[in-house]
C-alpha cells in the first residue's frame, strides 16, 4: 500500500492560515498597522478604497527593510520579533508569529516599497497571490509603503461572503479606532475615499476626545492604581452617562487591545446600583504587567490574553473603579470616621416658657354625666369623646362589625363560573379563513363555530383547530407579521413615513456614521427621512408610520448595532440563505440586489422587534383574533425571522 500522507505546499498552507488571520479587510488593516508600530514609525497613514476590497495601503516612516529582509518577510514563520521560545515571556511587540504577511499574500496582490534610513535606494517587490516576482531597486522615502490589492481575488467564496461596503468600512473604522487608542503618541490618519480622520499625537485622554468627540472627555473619571502585581490607569464614565447603545469599552494590556470578559465583569459590578439595567458604562483602561505573567500566544489574532494573577487583578480593578466613582462624587458615600459636628444650642433674646396646659385631675370620662357628646367649644383639659365610642356601665363595648356571609359569597362565585362556562359554549360567530396556498401550513382554526382565543401567562395565544390545540407565541407571531409587512413595503416602495413636528438631532461616532451613510437608500425604502448635517450629526425628519410611539434615535442606533453585530469575529454568511439568522422572506426578490435584500432584512428585523407586542401584555379577544388571522395569511407562519418556532400543535391523542 502506498503512503497517503504528504506535506502541503506552502501556498496551500498559507491559504489555510489566512482563514484565521485574514477574516475580512479590517484584519489586514490590523496586521499592517501593528507591523508599522513595531517598526518604530511615528507617522502612519492608511488609504482605503471600496471598503478594502480594491485597496488597503499603509505608509509609515519606520526603520524600513533591506532587500534580504523584504524577501524573508513574506516567508511563513519568518519574524524579527523573537528568536527563541523564551522570548515569548518578554514580548514587547505587537506581532511575533510570522504569519500575517504570508497569509495576506496568499489571498491578495501585494506591492511593497521600503527603504532603510542609511540606504540611498529602496526595494520594490510584487507578489500576486503567493507568486513572487524578483525584487527591484526603487526610489522611495525611508520607511515602508505596502499596498494590498484585490483582497480574496483567488478565493471567490470568501469574497462573496464579505458584507456590504458600509459594514466592512465600519469594521475597518472600529479597528482603526482601537489601534489609534493604543498608540496615542503616534500620528495616525485614515482616508476612506472621501472622508479623512487625522489624529494628532497626544495624551490618552486627548486621543479619546479626538476619536469620539461629542464632549466624551467631560463624562470621564480618572482611574489610577499601582501595585506590585499591576498598574491600572485610564478612565471610566460617570453613571449618569451610561449608554443603552454602543457603549465604548476598551481594555489594553501592555499596549495591546484585548478581550477579557472576567475583567469586564469587575467593572460592570461597580455600576450595578448606579445605572439602569439596560445601560452600560464606557471605559478605557490600560493594564501594565510583567510580560512574564501573561500569555498572548493563544489565538492568531492575539486579542485574547491569559493572566497569571487574574483573581488578584480582578479585585484590584474593582476597588480602583469603585474608588474613582466615590472620590469624584459619582456615588453617595458616608464617612463614618469623620468627627461629629458640635451641637450648638439656639440663642434667644428672651427666656422660653412652656405653654399653659389646663387639666382637671377630677374629671372621669366614664362617669354617666360625661357620656354625652362634647360641645365644639370644649376647652383645654375637657374631654371630647371619639366618634362611635359606646361606653356602658360595665366598661367599653366596641362597635359591632357587619357579619360576613361566606356561604353566600361562595355561592355567588360558583354562579359566575357557571355563567362563564355557558358563555364559552356559545362563542361569537366569527371565522378565520385558511390561505389559498396551504403549503407548509399548520392546521388553521376552521371549525364551524369560531374558536375562543385564550391567553396563557400573558405570553401565549391558545386556540383550536381540526387536528388539535394550537399554542402561539404572541411576540414571535407579531414579529413575523411585522417583518413581512416591512419587507413587502420596502420592495414595493410603498412605505409611508410619518414626519416629526420638530426634527431630532442624532450624533454618531465615526464608525456609526459610515454605517448609516451606507444604508440611506434602504432606510428611505422603510419610511425614514434623514439629512446628513456633517461631522457625525444627522437630522431625523420622518420615521415609519407604524413606529411613531418609539424613540427614533434609539431605533436608528438599534439598526446600526444590528449591522455592526460582532459577526466579524467568525466566518461571514449572508442573510439571504435559508436557515441563517431566520427565514428568507416568502416573496421573491424583485428589483433589490442580494446585498440590499440582506440589509433590508436586518433593518426590518430591528423595526419589527421594536414594534412587536411583547410578552406580559394582556390582549383582548379582538387583538388575539387579528394576530392569528394575519399570521395564517402568511405563506409560512411556522418560524419567526430569527428562525424560532412561532406555534406548536398539540394532538388530541396526547391530551387527557
Amino acid at each position: 500500500m502506498s503512503d497517503i500522507i504528504h506535506r502541503l505546499p506552502d501556498a496551500v498552507a498559507n491559504q489555510i492560515a489566512a482563514g484565521e488571520v485574514v477574516q475580512r479587510p479590517a484584519s489586514v488593516v490590523k496586521e499592517l498597522v501593528e507591523n508599522a508600530v513595531d517598526a518604530g514609525a511615528r507617522n502612519i497613514s492608511l488609504f482605503i478604497r471600496d471598503a478594502g476590497r480594491t485597496l488597503i495601503q499603509v505608509i509609515d516612516d519606520g526603520k524600513g527593510m533591506s532587500e534580504n529582509d523584504v524577501m524573508m518577510a513574506f516567508e511563513r514563520h519568518a519574524t524579527s520579533k523573537i528568536a527563541a521560545a523564551d522570548d515569548l515571556m518578554t514580548l514587547v511587540t505587537m506581532g511575533f508569529r510570522g504569519e500575517a504577511l504570508p497569509s495576506i499574500c496568499a489571498v491578495a496582490q501585494v506591492e511593497i516599497r521600503t527603504r532603510t534610513r542609511d540606504s540611498e535606494l529602496g526595494t520594490a517587490l510584487r507578489i500576486d497571490c503567493a507568486r513572487r516576482e524578483m525584487p527591484e531597486p526603487c526610489v522611495c522615502d525611508a520607511g515602508t509603503n505596502i499596498m494590498v490589492k484585490n483582497l480574496f481575488c483567488n478565493v471567490p467564496a470568501r469574497r462573496k461572503f464579505l458584507r456590504s461596503d458600509a459594514s466592512e468600512l465600519a469594521a475597518i473604522m472600529r479597528e482603526f479606532e482601537r489601534l489609534a487608542l493604543v498608540n496615542h503618541r503616534l500620528h495616525l490618519s485614515i482616508d476612506t475615499g472621501g472622508k479623512v480622520l487625522d489624529l494628532r499625537p497626544g495624551t490618552f485622554k486627548q486621543r479619546i476626545a479626538d476619536i469620539w468627540k461629542n464632549n466624551l472627555n467631560l463624562q470621564l473619571l480618572p482611574v489610577e492604581v499601582e501595585t506590585s502585581v499591576v498598574k491600572i490607569s485610564g478612565f471610566v464614565s460617570r453613571p449618569e452617562f451610561a449608554r443603552r447603545r454602543n457603549p465604548l469599552q476598551y481594555l489594553i494590556a501592555n499596549g495591546r487591545n484585548m478581550k477579557h470578559p472576567y475583567f469586564r465583569s469587575a467593572i460592570l459590578s461597580c455600576y450595578e446600583q448606579l445605572t439602569a439595567p439596560d445601560t452600560q458604562p464606557c471605559f478605557f483602561l490600560r493594564f501594565d504587567v510583567d510580560p512574564a505573567t501573561i500569555d498572548v500566544n493563544i489565538h492568531p489574532t492575539k486579542n485574547e490574553i491569559k493572566f497569571e494573577n487574574e483573581q488578584e487583578i480582578w479585585r484590584i480593578l474593582q476597588s480602583a473603579v469603585r474608588a474613582a466613582l466615590g472620590k469624584f462624587s459619582a456615588v453617595p458615600s458616608i464617612d463614618f470616621e469623620a468627627d461629629p459636628l458640635p451641637a450648638t444650642p439656639r440663642q434667644t433674646s428672651a427666656p422660653v416658657t412652656a405653654p399653659p396646659v389646663g387639666l382637671d385631675p377630677t374629671y372621669d370620662p366614664f362617669a354617666p354625666e360625661n357620656n354625652a357628646a362634647a360641645t365644639p367649644q370644649a376647652g383645654p383639659g375637657e374631654f371630647k369623646p371619639v366618634e362611635n365610642f359606646a361606653p356602658t356601665q360595665g366598661g367599653y363595648t366596641p362597635p359591632q362589625k357587619p357579619p360576613r356571609n361566606w356561604n353566600r359569597l361562595y355561592n355567588d362565585f360558583m354562579e359566575g363560573v357557571k355563567g362563564s362556562d355557558r358563555r364559552r359554549e356559545t362563542p361569537r360567530q366569527t371565522t378565520i379563513s385558511a390561505p389559498k396556498t396551504p403549503s407548509k401550513q399548520p392546521d388553521v382554526p376552521q371549525e364551524s363555530d369560531s374558536p375562543l382565543f385564550l391567553q396563557q401567562g400573558l405570553k401565549y395565544i391558545v386556540t383550536t383547530s381540526a387536528r388539535g390545540l394550537i399554542i402561539i407565541d404572541q411576540y414571535r407571531a407579531h414579529l413575523k407579521i411585522l417583518y413581512e409587512e416591512f419587507m413587502e413595503k420596502a420592495r414595493q416602495h410603498t412605505a409611508v413615513g410619518q414626519h416629526i413636528l420638530f426634527p431630532l438631532i442624532l450624533d454618531l461616532e465615526p464608525a456609526q456614521t459610515l454605517t448609516l451613510e451606507g444604508i440611506e437608500d434602504e432606510l428611505q425604502r422603510m419610511g425614514f427621512v434623514l439629512t446628513n448635517a456633517g461631522n457625525g450629526r444627522w437630522q431625523i425628519e420622518a420615521v415609519p408610520s407604524q413606529l411613531t410611539d418609539s424613540d427614533p434615535k434609539d431605533l436608528l442606533l438599534k439598526i446600526i448595532d444590528s449591522l455592526q453585530a460582532p459577526e466579524h469575529e467568525a466566518p461571514l454568511t449572508t442573510d439571504d440563505e435559508p436557515g441563517h439568522d431566520g427565514l428568507t422572506s416568502s416573496a421573491a426578490m424583485t428589483s433589490a440586489e442580494p446585498a440590499m435584500e440582506a440589509t433590508l432584512s436586518k433593518i426590518a428585523k430591528s423595526l419589527a422587534r421594536t414594534a412587536a407586542i411583547k410578552g406580559g401584555r394582556a390582549l383582548s379577544q379582538a387583538e388575539m383574533e387579528q394576530i392569528v388571522s394575519r399570521l395564517f395569511r402568511l405563506p409560512d407562519p411556522n418560524f419567526s425571522p430569527d428562525g424560532l418556532p412561532v406555534l406548536a400543535l398539540l394532538d388530541p391523542a396526547t391530551l387527557l
